[in-house]
């Protein structure tokens, strides 16, 4: 389905907010899903977590970082341009219900995947701590979103620059859990390294903790297996099984090693997007 951009803004050097007139989806996602955009006829399909819906408006909003070739060319549309498609919405949604006293955890645009969640959770009845994290205090996103759906918000920054100084695991350990706060269940969603230490920190308390994967993805549907990764030992596909799991279950290195097998390609990719954008003198 060919969908227009409504709404363009830059939050970061290298992070976009795009709105996108999308009824259909608007109306159906739930939190935890995403959609798979596709710019144009010889485009890539990438998958994109919904960073938020207004149904009534019929708009679907996603929040992403330029790493490569189509993330790129996404951060240069303007208002008023379309794509060729924009599917969803996909995945299973986000196992919501009342258990207490829930984490959200969001590190860099891994925050606008957990803005639904901890709104959803907190709408169940629980109590929200969301704590959210970046290099330095000029990459934080939704700081204020995240602040109105939650309880309590604890900001965490590689640097130092703002909030606790460390890592979001850090920051878990250090001003919750040592600190007596009983922690019911955590989600993580952000770089996988992240996820892996938040989940090494929770597996020494006995903590549930549930993640959400962004392996590359093809399809979409469980056909072609390029999203696959090893949950419990057997293997998971996350377009359909997905994208949450268990987080103590998960094999992290495969997953990191499966990440990196395209980066020649996407090298050779983004330098020819590039040679070519200049050619065409910048436009």
């Amino acid at each position: 389905m060919a969908a227009k951009v409504l709404e363009k803004e830059q939050l970061s050097e290298n992070v976009f907010k795009l709105v996108f007139d999308a009824k259909k989806i608007a109306k159906k996602r739930k939190p935890g899903q995403f959609v798979v955009i596709r710019i144009h006829e010889e485009g890539e399909r990438i998958p994109l977590t919904i960073a938020n819906a207004d149904p009534e408006k019929g708009t679907v909003t996603v929040i992403f970082q330029t790493v490569g070739k189509t993330t790129t060319h996404l951060s240069g549309l303007d208002v008023g341009d379309e794509i060729l498609d924009l599917v969803g919405p996909m995945g299973k949604p986000t196992h919501i219900e009342k258990v207490g006293t829930v984490v959200c955890i969001g590190g860099g645009v891994g925050v606008p995947c957990v803005y639904p969640i901890a709104q959803g959770m907190r709408e169940a009845g629980n109590h929200v701590i969301a704590i959210v994290g970046a290099r330095n205090k000029d990459l934080i996103l939704m700081e204020d979103e995240m602040k109105a759906v939650s309880d309590e918000l604890l900001i965490a920054t590689d640097d130092g620059s703002y909030g606790f100084h460390g890592f979001v695991s850090q920051a878990l350990e250090e001003e919750c859990i040592k600190k007596g706060k009983k922690i019911d269940h955590v989600v993580s969603v952000g770089p996988v390294p992240m996820m892996m230490a938040v989940c090494n920190t929770t597996k020494k308390y006995n903590i549930p903790t549930i993640v959400s994967l962004n392996p590359i993805m093809v399809d979409a549907t469980g056909m072609c297996g390029a999203c696959r990764v090893s949950v419990g030992g057997k293997t998971r596909f996350v377009c359909v099984d997905g994208p949450e799991f268990d987080g103590h279950e998960v094999d992290f290195k495969q997953l990191i090693d499966r990440q990196r097998i395209y980066l020649d390609q996407e090298k050779e990719s983004m330098d020819h997007y590039c040679s070519c954008k200049q050619g065409r003198g910048g436009k």
